[in-house]
């Protein structure tokens, strides 16, 4: 009887495997809308990517006919290249630097087992991600060179914001030989932050941060900038890095203008997104962006018109094809 229901298990299995490929592959354009199952890659719930990402899915739900997008929490732009190079997702939310690495098998995806990701894609870029070092005022810390001899969290182990935090910290002649190291995520970097078990800690996304939040919620924080010799140290080195300003009052107690650096968030896919589905899903995104500006304050400067400012790897076909009809060419 068990083997009977095993046998009868694995028979379902790949039927339910054949409507999602079926589905995927038809990108909606048969005459019989077929069932469409996606998944999403996205980050820590306190982060950026997990409500940007449930945020995306939801539009493209309702929106989209027989479309059933989720999203998945991870550890961030390298676990969410893994997965879909895997297969595991079919989109995911990473940064621009990140993607370039993976794209030729540099930096963290430089080593044996782990090869080019030729098939990875991109959507759109959706907002930019600063680079942000998060220190209370009490510390007595005013910039990165104070840094030394500190508690640091740099991210979790292999980590996009680790890659930012290894760069921004070489940028002031520092090496994590010069600071006392912590691989943290987001959540628990603030956690070690408020319980007083590290000095400071990096973290790379859309601001403001739930991340921060919480931490600007228990004392007045400062955000260690970044001067412009040091940009452009960094930008010559590693052009993804742009220039840009976090808002005094973005955060509690936070009383000045912060200049740091930032890196693009891109929403990516890899071939299981066909071009036909490609511009379904980019043009869902942007004709509907009132309703994504309001889910989420990062938004607020997404438009068509720069959705491939910050683009380091090939465009999906569909995307593209959707950009050129709203008279935006892909140079």
């Amino acid at each position: 009887m068990f083997k009977y229901f095993k046998n009868m298990f694995a028979a379902v299995a790949v039927v339910c495997l054949s409507v999602f490929l079926t589905g995927c592959g038809a990108g909606g354009n048969s005459q019989e809308a077929q069932e469409q199952f996606l998944h999403m890659a996205t980050g820590n719930t306190s982060g950026t990517y997990y409500p940007i990402g449930g945020a995306i899915s939801e539009l493209l739900n309702k929106d989209i006919k027989k479309m059933h997008a989720s999203v998945q929490s991870t550890s961030g732009s390298i676990a969410n290249l893994n997965l879909l190079k895997d297969g595991t997702v079919e989109f995911a939310i990473v940064q621009n630097d990140i993607a370039n690495y993976a794209l030729n098998g540099t930096e963290m995806f430089k080593d044996e087992n782990k090869h080019k990701f030729e098939t990875l894609r991109g959507l759109a870029t959706l907002y930019p991600e600063s680079c942000q070092c998060v220190t209370f005022e009490s510390s007595g810390i005013k910039s990165i060179a104070d840094l030394k001899g500190k508690k640091v969290s740099v991210g979790a182990e292999g980590s996009g914001v680790e890659a930012n935090a290894r760069q921004i910290l070489a940028a002031y002649g520092l090496t994590y030989d010069d600071i006392q190291t912590q691989y943290l995520s987001f959540s628990a970097g603030s956690k070690a932050l408020k319980d007083g078990q590290i000095d400071a800690a990096f973290l790379t996304a859309g601001a403001p941060t739930a991340a921060v939040q919480d931490v600007a919620a228990q004392a007045p924080i400062r955000i260690l900038g970044i001067d412009d010799e040091h940009i452009k140290a960094l930008a010559e080195k590693y052009p993804f890095y742009k220039k840009i300003v976090i808002p005094k009052g973005t955060y509690s107690g936070l009383n000045e203008d912060v200049q740091t650096v930032s890196v693009m968030a891109l929403l990516v896919c890899n071939d299981r997104i066909n071009d036909d589905l490609g511009y379904q899903i980019t043009k869902t995104i942007y004709t509907h962006l009132d309703d994504l500006k309001a889910a989420h304050s990062a938004f607020s400067g997404l438009n068509e018109k720069q959705a491939m400012e910050g683009m380091t790897i090939e465009i999906n076909g569909g995307a593209k094809k959707f950009f050129e009809e709203y008279d935006n060419p892909i140079k």
